[in-house]
């Protein structure tokens, strides 16, 4: 951090030869830290050897102020009209301690409906999934806690999908981070606002950043769950040899949208052996053979059910039998 210092005294370098290329990760030595250095020199004038020190040189390294953000979602959020959630990473690439503000903006060149913004979090638990009751909502100003430098935070900007907003449309919405020492252009100095005393400095990315997180309406997606009842030969639910297992396969396929081609299968347990005649699709019995029906089930292939073309906002039902050996 020598080449910020040389800029605070005076130095004619340009920012852009101090700055370089935008960093991803906190900028050097700790805000605060001192840099110390004398100089020695030794000479013979004719007694001897002797030495003289110089006086030392102390700099006080200054804080850089700069943050990343970038959306963790892996592409568009399927949904459909109502609520959703984007997750964004806010990380402190300064070099000192520093809290952010957060504004989240719906209003994005290209977007073919406008989102409202409900309100933003924090990860409170680190787990990446927002969890409301759990993770902290903020409120005015909506602000980071204070991060240490290479610190990250997981931010969840909540929002509400217009009922206009049809099929296959998409909408974009930005997160803003910006320090709060303040903001502009690289280099720009915040006298006496840095770590330990000495000034702050706007970072290569001006001490903010944004990026953009999207939603898509009208896609489907499948949730499966799986769940199991035990019956035994003697009437209880003990899990032991004769005792019959009871499968159930809960696929809600979410979205307004449609899902083509879908196809859900499993295996035959090992240690277990298919019931003959117990499979069923939505209450209703299906063969055991490939043949014209939407199932078919036997130890070697397990269970096939082919659900084909299923519509959104749908939820089907599988269950079999399987006889522990």
């Amino acid at each position: 951090m020598k080449k910020a210092h040389f800029l605070l005294a005076g130095s004619l370098l340009s920012s852009s030869m101090i700055f370089g290329s935008t960093a991803a990760h906190a900028e050097g030595v700790p805000a605060g830290t001192l840099i110390e250095n004398t100089a020695t020199a030794s000479y013979d004038a004719g007694g001897g050897t002797e030495t003289v020190n110089s006086n030392t040189v102390v700099l006080l390294v200054d804080e850089l102020l700069d943050v990343t953000v970038a959306s963790l979602d892996a592409g568009p959020i399927a949904t459909n009209t109502g609520s959703a959630v984007l997750t964004f990473s806010v990380t402190n690439t300064g070099n000192g301690p520093e809290a952010f503000n957060l504004t989240a903006n719906p209003v994005v060149t290209g977007n073919d409906f406008e989102t409202t913004v409900d309100s933003i979090a924090i990860d409170t638990n680190g787990n990446g999934i927002y969890e409301p009751g759990i993770d902290q909502i903020l409120t005015s100003p909506e602000q980071t806690a204070i991060l240490a430098a290479d610190e990250a935070v997981t931010v969840f900007v909540l929002v509400t999908v217009p009922g206009t907003a049809a099929d296959t449309e998409q909408s974009q919405v930005d997160l803003l981070a910006e320090a709060v020492t303040g903001t502009g252009a690289p280099g720009t100095i915040f006298a006496g606002e840095g770590e330990g005393g000495g000034d702050a400095v706007a970072g290569p990315n001006g001490a903010d950043d944004n990026d953009q997180g999207a939603l898509i309406v009208g896609i489907a997606t499948v949730d499966l769950v799986k769940s199991a009842v035990v019956v035994d030969p003697f009437g209880g639910a003990t899990i032991v040899p004769g005792a019959v297992i009871t499968y159930t396969i809960t696929a809600d396929v979410t979205g307004s949208g449609s899902i083509d081609s879908l196809l859900i299968s499993d295996p035959i347990p090992t240690g277990t052996t298919y019931s003959a005649s117990s499979l069923t699709l939505d209450s209703t019995s299906l063969t055991d053979a490939a043949d014209t029906d939407e199932g078919s089930a036997s130890d070697a292939t397990g269970v096939a059910v082919d659900l084909g073309t299923v519509a959104g906002g749908t939820t089907h039902s599988i269950t079999f039998d399987v006889t522990i050996d």
